[in-house]
């Protein structure tokens, strides 16, 4: 039975994932279990997008009743759940104003879209010259943007030409973005990076780092781009990884959890200043802020604060990481415990 669910998506999708030969067929809170009965406990959380487990009662309640009054209108009309969400996320965050898209990589290619305005209307950069700062090792997705922002050839390799006016520095090396922006500060929009790199390893950086990149954009006048989509949303015992240094960015792009995996919901938050570069035509997205994705995601967001999710993975992670150090030490092929 296996082999034939397997035959079909081999048979008939693309070959764009290698998955472990596992049918799922049902989640609920940390476990799932696959088409043979078998049951799991799910350490992946679909890349952290199910931070609050599997089919959370409270998300499919905000679903199913929300399915049956409406689902989406497109941003051609008003909705009256929109509002709600969006000053709900504002007011949570700290930030103006909220952007809402679907997926994380649609929130990096918004908050790029987003910096490079600002850039020309803002800051003063001559036309078509604007740069994007990246770290080296930065995963944000698979579109052309995000692999022209990659240097790993894995991922950009045989999709050229790519997409012009981006760079990358080492990651956690303030010293380094120092040196781009006093050589190149005026042509700069943004410095786009994770608090923590993810794919590359889950890397974490340096005590200070997220506390010199705030520094060194404020003073190069350069957008501070945050990606957690990753990292955010109480994944790290913070609800954003850069409360670790009680820094704010300029853009915080956020995702996967945003929903609890109900969903497809992503969003960019940042200022007045930045968000009302873009007029009306200029950015948009059919589904993006959809009554039934705004609901799912407001659910979310309580079940993160009511079941103090943020808590919970602070005090797991310390035990977790104390006994993973122990393994460290008794074996040379782990590099490292970040």
């Amino acid at each position: 039975m296996v082999l034939q669910y397997i035959d079909r998506e081999e048979q008939c999708g693309a070959h764009n994932y290698h998955p472990l030969p596992v049918v799922l067929t049902k989640g609920l809170g940390c476990k799932v279990w696959d088409v043979e009965g078998k049951e799991y406990y799910d350490f992946l959380s679909a890349y952290s997008a199910v931070n609050q487990g599997h089919c959370h009662p409270k998300l499919v309640k905000a679903l199913t009743e929300q399915a049956q009054t409406l689902t989406l209108t497109s941003r051609a009309f008003y909705n009256n759940v929109l509002g709600e969400y969006q000053e709900y996320m504002t007011n949570l965050l700290g930030f103006d104003r909220i952007l809402p898209m679907n997926t994380g990589v649609e929130g990096g290619e918004t908050a790029i879209k987003l910096a490079r305005r600002w850039s020309y209307d803002v800051k003063g950069v001559p036309e078509n010259q604007a740069k994007v700062i990246f770290a080296k090792n930065n995963f944000w997705g698979r579109t052309m943007s995000a692999v022209s922002a990659s240097n790993d050839k894995a991922a950009y390799g045989g999709f050229g030409p790519f997409m012009p006016g981006f760079s990358s520095i080492p990651y956690n090396d303030a010293d380094a973005l120092e040196a781009v922006f006093e050589k190149e500060g005026k042509y700069i929009a943004a410095f786009m990076v994770e608090p923590i790199q993810g794919e590359a390893g889950v890397v974490v950086p340096d005590d200070g780092y997220l506390k010199r990149v705030r520094e060194l954009c404020t003073k190069y006048n350069v957008l501070w781009i945050a990606d957690e989509v990753q990292t955010g949303l109480a994944r790290t015992g913070k609800m954003l990884a850069v409360d670790y240094e009680n820094v704010k960015p300029d853009m915080l792009i956020l995702g996967k959890a945003l929903s609890g995996g109900m969903y497809p919901v992503s969003a960019v938050l940042t200022s007045d200043e930045v968000m009302l570069t873009i007029k009306p035509g200029q950015h948009g997205s059919t589904y993006g802020g959809n009554p039934l994705g705004c609901k799912v995601a407001m659910a979310a967001m309580q079940v993160i604060q009511e079941e103090k999710l943020a808590e919970n993975a602070f005090k797991l992670g310390q035990k977790f990481r104390t006994e993973m150090e122990k393994y460290v030490a008794l074996f040379t092929y782990f590099p490292e415990c970040s």
